[in-house]
């Protein structure tokens, strides 16, 4: 499928002026092409065009961040004063959860739309230097996307607040039990983990983050100070040898084949220097033959003496002592760990060889290390200085230092030479379960995993993939899921495994959209229509409201409206069609259903809007009376009349829709289907008797 034809089938109806006009921009190009004149005035216009186009965009994204960080600040603001009652009540905490479950959806849709809109303004520049000859690449990645910094914009730190938030609702605000974690302290040198790696579209990245969201909270590494965008960052500089024996034990799968790397996260700087030297072995001989990954930490500025051997792991044994922050079992875990590593970087004469940047979302219960999963996109592989030569890195001594200086974590690093990186075009999923102590996937991660929204890549590396493609002239086997890149990893959607949200009533208990108690109805469903979509269970009881998968259809209506069954017509017109109240098993009467504040605000609020404008129709009958002629006196009676009929008529269908929802058994639409009709007509009808009678005074000489 074309990009042109693939972005006006993702559109957002509501948004669609908002979107970058690509077959507009694209016609005007091809035009232009197709006769063979492109003058530099031609350029000029097109540049100008695509500025315009550009700064729509990105205004309109920061338009709805800001509405969106408002809707949070606001949760955030009622869950703080919950806190200071001496016991809130918890469906006033799932009103909260309800509410942050909307924001997720908005935040989702959002970011489809920034990724749809970058890609269509990369493909446009692209199309622009390929047809013209001309260099709009370098203007926009450079000028353009400095004004206008779309490819720059996040939405990470509106993911972590919510689901921060998120975890003090579904607790109710009370501390998490800590009986139930499974913590292996702070500085954890080993970790033994079954390991599974997907890929996942730039469509889905948002999606699935916010799926795993509702099940496990996300993991912020630094504790210490609020999150920000920069924190997500993720670099890892992979040690090998000229001859890459550790690339082809790790693509063997050889038993005892290592990976080194060292890893810090965030902005490197000197409130944040602490570096992890990591490594990863294949069925270790010394841990049963398990694979396993262990690790210790390192002040930034002892890397370079460390990697040298200067810095022996010896000496680092006798700080940590002196330090006395460790216990001995820790010490000699580290100590163990740093005399493997210094052997095997001077044994197999191993050098800084690839750099790796990611922007990761880690998911899991604090301090229980049984099931972790992350997603890490914006994926980037940097060649280090080792092989190109550039000396941009030079020691005083000769050597090189352990990393590049020039490249930090500023994605897409558009400054870096073409040829010495590689931009990823899929997000990874890697899923880690501790399966040695009796940890199996949930029902809910493995209906994910099993959906349209995920990739399976065995064994995929990415350290091997970069190096592979850094490299490829020095690598002798290349890995098989080359050859995986050149088609589409999208898949037809499964059923039942869309971006979702919690339901927001039990007509048997509560209004808990998320109930502890897992006692909902179960005959709560939809009509399975793939252009409706379902509502189901899941594991743990919970209702999930799965997103409409061929249009943008918005669930607000099931936190809502889902108490019984529905049909397909009030799913696509987003109107209740309310049916009779079950019936309580136990006793035989019905029970009550309860409906939102809001449902009824949402009524007052449409009659106010009639009054408005029935307002706004008084004051133009009023000035024809009072200062018109015989012809403006009888249209303005015409208009009073109108206006008259229209507050009567408002008044009524308010206090019809009020007594519908007083009693839910009663059946029927809340739509109007003849008042707006009606109103055009009569309004019409006025405009033509005005017309009709100054029609015939247009040609009187007085």
């Amino acid at each position: 499928m074309k990009f042109g034809a693939e972005l006006n089938s993702k559109i957002n109806e509501t948004w669609r002026d908002s979107y970058i006009h690509y077959n507009k921009l694209k016609s005007h190009l091809k035009v232009q092409h197709t006769h063979g004149v492109w003058s530099p005035q031609d350029d000029k216009n097109f540049v100008n065009q695509i500025e315009m186009e550009l700064k729509k965009v990105y205004t309109f994204v920061q338009v709805r961040q800001k509405a969106l960080i408002s809707r949070i600040d606001y949760c955030e603001s009622v869950l703080r004063d919950y806190k200071e009652l001496p016991k809130a009540r918890a469906t006033a905490y799932d009103s909260v959860a309800d509410s942050l479950a909307e924001i997720l959806i908005d935040v989702d849709d959002l970011a489809k739309f920034h990724e749809l809109n970058l890609a269509g303004f990369e493909k446009i520049v692209k199309k622009h230097d390929k047809w013209t000859g001309g260099d709009l690449k370098a203007h926009y990645f450079g000028r353009l996307l400095d004004l206008y910094p779309l490819d720059k914009q996040r939405f990470d730190v509106m993911i972590v607040r919510i689901s921060d938030m998120h975890d003090v609702c579904r607790l109710y605000g009370n501390p998490r039990s800590t009986t139930q974690a499974y913590s292996q302290g702070g500085d954890q040198t080993a970790f033994e983990r079954a390991t599974n790696k997907y890929w996942i579209h730039p469509d889905h990245i948002t999606e699935v983050k916010a799926i795993i969201l509702l099940h496990l909270p996300v993991h912020v590494f630094n504790q210490k100070k609020q999150y920000e965008s920069k924190d997500a960052a993720v670099s890892s500089v992979y040690y090998d040898n000229e001859n890459f024996d550790l690339y082809q034990e790790r693509l063997a799968r050889s038993k005892g084949a290592e990976a080194i790397r060292i890893r810090w996260y965030g902005q490197s700087d000197e409130l944040n220097d602490d570096v992890y030297i990591e490594r990863k072995t294949h069925h270790a001989a010394w841990l049963n033959d398990k694979s396993v990954k262990d690790r210790f930490r390192l002040k930034e500025s002892q890397v370079n003496d460390f990697m040298r051997g200067a810095y022996s792991a010896d000496r680092f044994k006798r700080d940590l002592e002196k330090k006395g922050k460790m216990d001995s079992i820790s010490i000699a875990d580290n100590h163990f760990v740093a005399k493997g590593i210094q052997d095997s970087v001077k044994t197999k004469q191993l050098k800084p060889m690839c750099r790796v940047f990611y922007n990761r979302t880690a998911f899991q219960l604090p301090g229980d290390q049984r099931l972790r999963i992350s997603l890490d996109s914006n994926l980037t592989f940097i060649k280090e200085d080792h092989m190109d030569g550039k000396q941009r890195r030079a020691m005083p001594d000769g050597s090189h230092n352990w990393r590049r200086p020039d490249v930090g974590i500023d994605h897409p690093f558009r400054h870096v030479n073409d040829a010495d990186i590689l931009r990823f075009p899929y997000a990874i999923l890697e899923t880690k379960i501790q399966s040695h102590l009796g940890q199996e996937a949930p029902a809910w991660l493995t209906s994910l995993l099993n959906s349209h929204l995920v990739y399976e890549v065995p064994r995929f590396s990415k350290y091997i993939h970069g190096a592979s493609y850094l490299f490829k002239d020095k690598i002798p086997v290349m890995p098989y899921w080359l050859d995986q890149l050149l088609d589409d990893i999208r898949k037809p959607i499964t059923p039942n495994t869309e971006m979702h949200s919690p339901a927001m009533d039990n007509s048997a208990k509560s209004s808990s959209s998320f109930s502890r108690q897992g006692d909902w109805i179960s005959n709560n469903t939809v009509s399975n229509n793939s252009s409706t979509g379902n509502l189901i269970l899941d594991q743990d009881g919970y209702p999930i409201v799965y997103k409409n998968q061929s249009q943008h259809y918005r669930p607000q209506q099931a936190f809502f409206y889902n108490k019984t069954t529905s049909s397909k017509d009030d799913i696509e017109t987003g109107f209740k069609t309310q049916q009779k109240r079950p019936k309580n098993k136990k006793n035989g009467k019905k029970s009550s259903i309860k409906l939102e504040p809001k449902v009824f605000f949402a009524n007052e609020r449409t009659f106010i809007s009639w009054l408005q404008f029935c307002a706004l129709l008084l004051t133009v009958a009023l000035n024809l009376l009072n200062f018109g002629d015989k012809i403006s006196r009888i249209c303005g009676g015409v208009f009073l009349f109108i206006s008259m009929l229209l507050a009567l008529y408002a008044l009524a269908r308010f206090q019809y829709r009020a007594w519908q929802l007083r009693r839910p058994h009663q059946t029927g639409r809340f739509d109007d289907l003849y008042g707006p009709a009606v109103l055009c007509i009569l309004i019409v009808a006025a405009l033509v008797i005005n017309f009709w009678l100054r029609f015939s005074h247009l040609f009187d000489k007085e």
